[in-house]
């Protein structure tokens, strides 16, 4: 994809995200990561807590993300 082409090119670590699959919600959503990523800053931000939560994963990490998913507005925030 033409975006992962740029995204690589410009943004350190970035195709390492792509290591774990993709889930229902993310520690980049509920921290307001969500929706078009439409400057560099944005996809930026949302790279940086993907790699977050490769670093961190835990069971008890995977459950904040469930409960601020249903309870933060965060994860609503850009949301089509």
């Amino acid at each position: 994809m033409v975006h992962d082409q740029m995204f690589e090119r410009d943004i350190a670590l970035y195709a390492r995200r792509h290591n774990m699959r993709p889930g229902i919600s993310g520690w980049a959503q509920v921290n307001g990561y969500r929706g078009e990523t439409s400057t560099a800053d944005k996809m930026r931000g949302r790279i940086e807590h993907d790699l977050q939560y490769i670093d961190r994963w835990s069971i008890s990490l995977d459950l904040k993300i469930m409960f601020l998913t249903v309870f933060s507005g965060r994860a609503y925030r850009n949301a089509c």
